[in-house]
């Protein structure tokens, strides 16, 4: 059985962050469907919601045969548990990357405050966008990420629809087997002992001298974690399909 997987990027990105993780799992035969979410890439102009980022998760599967691998980065991530949550019939499993922090209104106010301020920049914050971009990835990382646009005025959307996320919550009540994949350096990992301790069939991989865009930072470690991952599933999901017939002949 070979599964689909349905890619989510993070925030201020588009579904162009992909570009190296859809190439190789292209060639080893699986089908890889990277989105992009309301108020980013192909999206921009769509205003961000939550209900409305697990939507698009839920029509991506659904056009891919109605059962996923689902891989998200950051707020991708963060979506792709909420989805999970919220319709486990569509996940065979999950691999949540760089999102191992609780959004707590605090922080997430405090980061509400600076977007408001780089805003206001005459740029609306483009130049610092591309100066921390070209800073912190490796040259082909920056071009994958910056080639779909950058959605600068999506910060604020994102934020206030954060605070009603609750992301160890949600994880309680995924089924699928969870991969929680973090960097190194990411200082998104604050929580990720509590997260792993919210999951049902969890596993916690740390990628080193990895930050907080993993996939594009190490992409080739990224994407041998996701491969075995990934492989894992599809040996559940060949003995799950296996069971349900045997059940049905009985």
């Amino acid at each position: 059985m070979s599964l689909p997987v349905v890619l989510v990027h993070g925030l201020r990105t588009s579904r162009t962050m992909w570009r190296a993780q859809a190439e190789t799992l292209e060639r080893v035969g699986r089908r890889a469907v990277a989105v992009d979410l309301p108020g980013h890439g192909s999206r921009i102009d769509e205003p961000f919601t939550l209900d409305a980022a697990v939507d698009t998760i839920t029509a991506a599967i659904d056009e891919v045969g109605g059962r996923a691998f689902v891989v998200g980065l950051s707020l991708g991530g963060y979506v792709a548990i909420r989805h999970a949550a919220r319709h486990p019939d569509q996940v065979a499993g999950l691999l949540a990357a760089s999102c191992s922090t609780r959004p707590h209104r605090l922080l997430l106010s405090g980061w509400s405050v600076g977007a408001h301020g780089i805003a206001r920049l005459p740029d609306r914050g483009a130049g610092l966008n591309q100066f921390l971009v070209d800073r912190v990835l490796p040259a082909e990382g920056a071009a994958d990420v910056g080639a779909g646009g950058f959605a600068l005025d999506a910060t604020s959307q994102v934020l206030r629809e954060m605070t009603v996320a609750t992301p160890v919550a949600d994880l309680a009540r995924v089924e699928a087997p969870v991969w929680l994949v973090n960097g190194a350096f990411d200082h998104f990992r604050g929580e990720e002992r509590r997260f792993l301790a919210a999951c049902r069939d969890g596993r916690l991989v740390v990628v080193p001298r990895a930050t907080h865009l993993v996939s594009l930072v190490q992409p080739a470690r990224f994407g041998r974690v996701m491969l075995e991952a990934l492989d894992e599933v599809e040996q559940r999901e060949r003995a799950r399909v296996a069971g349900s017939a045997g059940g049905s002949r009985s």
